[in-house]
C-alpha cells in the first residue's frame, strides 16, 4: 500500500464519518464545505488507502436483549506457556477465526493476550473456553471477567481537530 497524504479536510471527513458513516454524500460535503463530487472522491481515496477499513452498523445489545437475550460478554486474559513469535501468532490466528471473539489484543506486561468475547450463555462460554483455551496445550492460564454492565463503548479513533473550510 502506498503512502497517502492527508489534509485538514480529510481528517475532518474521517472524524465525521466515525460519528455517523450513514450520512449522505451531500450532507457530508456540506459539513466539510466542499462540493459533493470532491467529497465522494476524497472518501473513496480514504477507503482505497485503507484509512477507512470498513463501514458497519453498531447494534444495541440492550435493545436486542428482549429478542435474543442478554448473552455474556467477557474480558479474558490469556497467558501462554511459550511466548515466542510463532506461538503467539498461532494463538492469535486461532482466536481471530472464531466468531465469538470480538477483539484480540497482545498486551504487555501481564498476560500475553486480552480478548473480548461474546457468548449466548454460560454453556456457550464453556464451549468457547474448551474450543479455544483448554484444547490448546500452550495456554497456561485463563482469567475471565464477566461484564455486568457496559458503561461506555466507543469505536472512535481520536484525531487532531482541524477546521476544514
Amino acid at each position: 500500500m502506498e503512502s497517502i497524504t492527508t489534509d485538514a479536510t480529510d481528517l475532518f471527513l474521517l472524524d465525521i464519518l466515525q460519528k455517523d458513516a450513514g450520512l449522505s454524500n451531500q450532507t457530508l460535503a456540506a459539513l466539510a464545505h466542499i462540493s459533493p463530487p470532491t467529497c465522494l472522491r476524497r472518501v473513496k481515496r480514504l477507503h482505497e488507502a485503507g484509512l477507512i477499513e470498513k463501514q458497519v452498523a453498531l447494534l444495541s445489545p440492550d435493545k436486542l436483549a428482549p429478542l435474543l437475550g442478554h448473552g455474556l460478554q467477557a474480558i479474558v486474559e490469556i497467558t501462554l506457556e511459550r511466548q515466542g513469535e510463532e506461538a503467539q501468532a498461532a494463538f492469535e490466528q486461532r482466536v481471530a477465526g472464531d466468531e465469538a471473539v470480538q477483539q484480540c489484543y497482545r498486551v504487555s506486561p501481564g498476560p500475553d493476550f486480552v480478548l473480548i468475547v461474546q457468548a449466548l450463555d454460560m454453556p456457550d462460554y464453556l464451549a468457547l473456553a474448551q474450543r479455544l483455551f483448554t484444547s490448546d496445550a500452550n495456554v497456561r492460564n485463563v482469567k475471565a471477567f464477566f461484564s455486568v454492565k457496559r458503561s461506555k463503548f466507543g469505536t472512535r479513533v481520536p484525531l487532531r481537530r482541524h477546521a476544514a473550510g
